[in-house]
């Protein structure tokens, strides 16, 4: 009969390491997805923030020059934001879906990587 206890203490024993050890695995699976899908979007917005500001800078160059075209600074300012605006409508309604859809893969990607 003490055999059969010592046995189940140490089968239960084991149980619990196992479960312990699952469980710190699975924190440590789910720091390390976490850490691979943030450090690269991170990456992705330093892009981001760059190309915009190279973005702006180029936009106010252009208000300022197409303003001096047409005799009244801004003018150009005016002409510049019907250009945004044209871009932004055809974007939303032409490429909406595929941008949401690209972005939605990436993310899927990175986390089932």
């Amino acid at each position: 009969m003490e055999d059969n206890i010592n046995i189940f203490e140490s089968l239960l024993e084991s149980a619990v390491d196992y479960s312990k050890t699952g469980y710190e695995l699975a924190k440590l699976k789910t720091l390390d997805k976490t850490s691979d899908v943030l450090s690269s979007l991170m990456a992705h917005y330093l892009v981001l923030i760059l190309i915009a500001s190279f973005i702006l800078f180029i936009t106010l160059g252009m208000a300022y020059w197409i303003g001096e075209i047409l005799g009244k600074i801004y003018f150009g300012f005016f002409a510049v934001a019907v250009f945004y605006a044209i871009s932004g409508i055809i974007v939303n309604f032409l490429l909406h879906k595929t941008i949401k859809r690209r972005i939605a893969d990436y993310l899927i990607k990175k986390v089932l990587k």
